[in-house]
């Protein structure tokens, strides 16, 4: 007899993907945050302003080098106010 073989369907990999990318997100902020329990509030600003700069810079121009720019004048911008918030 020839039976048909069954198959079973393709995992959705698209759900996947965005639970492999939300734990990651999830991940990386507990250590980040953990990173930054011991710093002064000048260096948390800094962090702070690196960090949004580098997610602008990356966001409006769509590159790497975009990113690093917008994290070096965030992290200027951080160490500034950090400064004034003494």
């Amino acid at each position: 007899m020839n039976t048909p073989l069954t198959t079973t369907p393709a995992p959705q990999t698209g759900a996947v993907y965005w639970r492999v990318t939300i734990i990651s997100l999830a991940a990386a902020a507990m250590l980040a945050l953990t990173a930054c329990a011991g710093m002064s509030p000048r260096e948390t600003s800094t962090v702070v302003g690196a960090t949004a700069g580098a997610i602008v810079g990356g966001a409006v121009t769509g590159t790497t080098a975009g990113a690093a720019v917008g994290a070096g004048a965030g992290g200027l911008v951080g160490n500034e106010v950090g400064k004034r918030n003494r």
